[in-house]
């Protein structure tokens, strides 16, 4: 069993800055990627950026040059730095990490989800 814990979310204004974080523990024998997803009213739950354990990194379009994720794979804990925030960045966004835990016989893989941090930028 995994746990993702997030925190960070806010009311922000429009051009303001937020810094989300979430840390991940349990029988975790490796994260293989590490990152952020968000879900606005009535739509879908879509990436925001996501990190490798090697360091590569997927960014949306929409928050490329804005948004940095960042991870310390020692600590198994994700940050995301978002800058320049517009109302559309409002959402609640979601820590995922696809991970491999120990079980009594071996090793399974598999999606843990964060219980979501609400992010609103006003205008």
């Amino acid at each position: 069993q995994v746990q993702l814990v997030e925190s960070g979310g806010g009311l922000v204004q429009a051009g303001g800055s937020l810094r989300l974080s979430c840390a991940a523990s349990g029988s975790i024998l490796n994260i293989n990627v590490m990152g952020w997803y968000r879900q606005a009213p009535e739509k879908q739950r879509d990436l925001v950026a996501i990190m490798t354990s090697g360091g590569s990194t997927n960014y949306a379009d929409s928050v490329k040059g804005r948004f940095t994720i960042s991870r310390d794979n020692a600590k198994n804990t994700v940050w995301l730095q978002m800058n320049s925030l517009k109302p559309d960045d409002t959402a609640v966004y979601y820590c995922n990490a696809n991970v491999d835990v120990k079980v009594r016989v071996g090793r399974v893989n598999y999606d843990a989800w964060g219980q979501g941090t609400q992010v609103t930028v006003s205008s």
